[in-house]
Order: C-alpha cells, then sequence, then structure tokens
C-alpha cells in the first residue's frame, strides 16, 4: 500500500475537479477535512466523502469537520439542526452541574448521528480554551466558560459523547486559545502571560484531558515558553509542554495553515510545523496552489506518528442508531429552541 503522507487537505467545492482527483491520488493525503462551502444535500455531501475516500484508495481516510454548535457549524438546517454554542452549554451547567453535563454530552452524541450517516467520522471538538477578560472573541462563545474545572468536565462529557457513537474526538487548541488578543486567523497573537497563569488556568483542560485521542495546535506564541514562534512551529512548546508537561501523547494536528498567523511560504510551513513535532499539517481552504505547497515539504506518515494515527483510528467505528430520537428528545428538553 502507497505510504500517506502527513497532512490533512480540503477541497475547493461540493464536488471534485479533475485537477483535484490526480492530485490527491498522486501525494495521497492521509485525511480530508469538510468546510461550509462543500456543504449541499446530504446524498451530495455523501457522494463527496466518498470520492475524497476513493481518490487515495482507503475506505477508512478519517473525513474531519469542524461541527461544535453556535456559530462554527459547518451542516446546517435541513441537514442537520442549529445547536447552541458551548457558552449556552457552559451557562446551564453553571445553574445545574448535572444538566449541564448531560446536556454537553448529549449534543455530541447528537453531532455523532449527524455525522456517521453522511460518513463523516472526526469532529474538531471540544473546544478547551479558557478566555480570559477582554480576549479576542475567535474564541468567544465557543468556550465553555472562564472557570477551568468547568471546561474540563464539560470537555470530558463532549468528548465522550462523541466517541460513543464512534466519531473521533480533537481537542483544540492545545496548549490553549484563551488569552489571544488577536484573531490567529489574520494575525499571530503574543501571549505574555507567565508560565505559572499558563499552568493555573491555559494547560489545564489539555492536561485533565490529556488521555483523549487527538489534538489540534493553537498558531499563538507563548513568551514565557519560546517567545520566537508560535505553538504550532514551536519544537520548545510541543516538545517541553504538549508532550512533556501536558503529557499529551496522541495525535497532535497543526491548526490550518491557510491562516494568517504562520510566516512564510506554504512549503515553509509545512516543513517548520513537522520539524516542531506535530504528527500532521493541516490546510483547509482547498486553494490548489496552496496544497501543492504543503504537499512538496509533506513527508510520509511514519513511526510515532504514524502510530498516533492508527490509534486514533482505532476510535472510529459505526454508530448504534437505535437511540437517536430518545437522545433528540431529551436534549430539546434543555433547549427548545434547537431546530
Amino acid at each position: 500500500m502507497t505510504e500517506s503522507k502527513a497532512m490533512i487537505l480540503g477541497c475547493a467545492g461540493k464536488s471534485l475537479t479533475a485537477e483535484e482527483i490526480g492530485f490527491y491520488r498522486g501525494e495521497q493525503p492521509w485525511a480530508f477535512i469538510l468546510f461550509a462551502r462543500n456543504i449541499g444535500e446530504p446524498e451530495q455531501i455523501s457522494d463527496l466523502v466518498a470520492s475524497l475516500r476513493d481518490t487515495i484508495g482507503r475506505p477508512d481516510a478519517p473525513i474531519f469537520i469542524d461541527q461544535e454548535g453556535g456559530r462554527v457549524q459547518r451542516l446546517r438546517p435541513p441537514v442537520a439542526p442549529n445547536y447552541p454554542a458551548a457558552a449556552a452549554i457552559g451557562s446551564l451547567y453553571r445553574q445545574d452541574r448535572p444538566a449541564g453535563l448531560r446536556a454537553a454530552w448529549l449534543l455530541a452524541r447528537l453531532h455523532s448521528f449527524d455525522l456517521q450517516r453522511l460518513g463523516i467520522t472526526a469532529d474538531c471538538l471540544p473546544v478547551l480554551d479558557v478566555p480570559v477578560e477582554g480576549a479576542s472573541d475567535v474564541i468567544g462563545t465557543r468556550a465553555y466558560g472562564t472557570d477551568p474545572d468547568a471546561v474540563i468536565a464539560l470537555g470530558r462529557a463532549a468528548a465522550e459523547g462523541l466517541m460513543s457513537g464512534g466519531v473521533l474526538p480533537v481537542m483544540k487548541h492545545m496548549p490553549g486559545h484563551g488569552r489571544a488578543f488577536a484573531d490567529s486567523h489574520h494575525a499571530l497573537p503574543v501571549v505574555e502571560a507567565s508560565l505559572e497563569e499558563l499552568r493555573a488556568r491555559d494547560f489545564r483542560p489539555f492536561t485533565a484531558l490529556s488521555h483523549l485521542p487527538a489534538a489540534m495546535t493553537a498558531h499563538i506564541v507563548f513568551t514565557a515558553v519560546d517567545p520566537q514562534r508560535p505553538a504550532t512551529t514551536s519544537a520548545k512548546v510541543i516538545g517541553e509542554i504538549v508532550r512533556g508537561e501536558i503529557g499529551f501523547d496522541g495525535l497532535l494536528i497543526s491548526d490550518d495553515t491557510s491562516m494568517k498567523a504562520l510566516s512564510g511560504d506554504f512549503p515553509e510551513k509545512a516543513a517548520a510545523i513537522l520539524a516542531a513535532g506535530c504528527d500532521l499539517v493541516l490546510h483547509c481552504n482547498g486553494v490548489m496552489e496552496e496544497m501543492v505547497g504543503i504537499a512538496s515539504r509533506t513527508t510520509a506518515l511514519t513511526g510515532r506518528s504514524l502510530e498516533r494515527a492508527e490509534r486514533a483510528l482505532g476510535y472510529i467505528r459505526a454508530g448504534d442508531e437505535t437511540q437517536e430520537m430518545a437522545f433528540r428528545t431529551e436534549f430539546a428538553n434543555y433547549f427548545e429552541a434547537v431546530a
């Protein structure tokens, strides 16, 4: 079997072009990711997913998506309901902890029903960032709240909900995006908090859930660890903090390389990400010229990275749909406005 390259790629539209088919077949990405531009009717989505897997000859190739709820939700009605944001789950948790935990689990379990029937097998959830006062709203309502203990509890429930439905959870954005005062889609945030402050707040959810199978990095400079490079391309942050202090030995995926926070051209970005210790390079926007650049410096998925990837695949399985309607009814008791 042809070796997969250590990258996850997007595509431009709702069906594949001949150029995309040839490119994916030749370059063999390990997985793919879908965005709103790729989403139409259920049959179209399923066909696109099947086409992506067919190009690389791997029927088990993971298909990722950001399906959180609130403003970050790629599947919308009529394909999937509009779900509440994490902040609404956090608010319920503050009023009634058992109800909040149950709602977090149920929401993730409902996501798994929505995704599985389309062939999508990995969800970039839970968001474990802990915002501080005045931070950029790039996280905002995507966070469960400002209390690390609540974020830990609700993040764990969400991850368990996805896994119970056979969907791979990807926690983000390691080791913490909550202090960013800039949106990393457009600029490079610099966090000047001390290591003690970071340990007390930002790192805690990731440490508590370090056993989870996959995580996405943060394009953020933490001056207390590495004042020169953002976490995604910092061997010191990944080696000493992510793998060392946090203790995460799962599959580490870069955040999107098409975001403006990372410097350099696309070949340079890919090389820097892998050299720093990430297992996979993520490129999302489907722009062919950029993907060609990423592929030019992305190596085969081998060694420990391959072991982590294969371990993550073990969390993907066929879901059990027998309780779907009961779970939807139960969730509606918490959030009646979902439609």
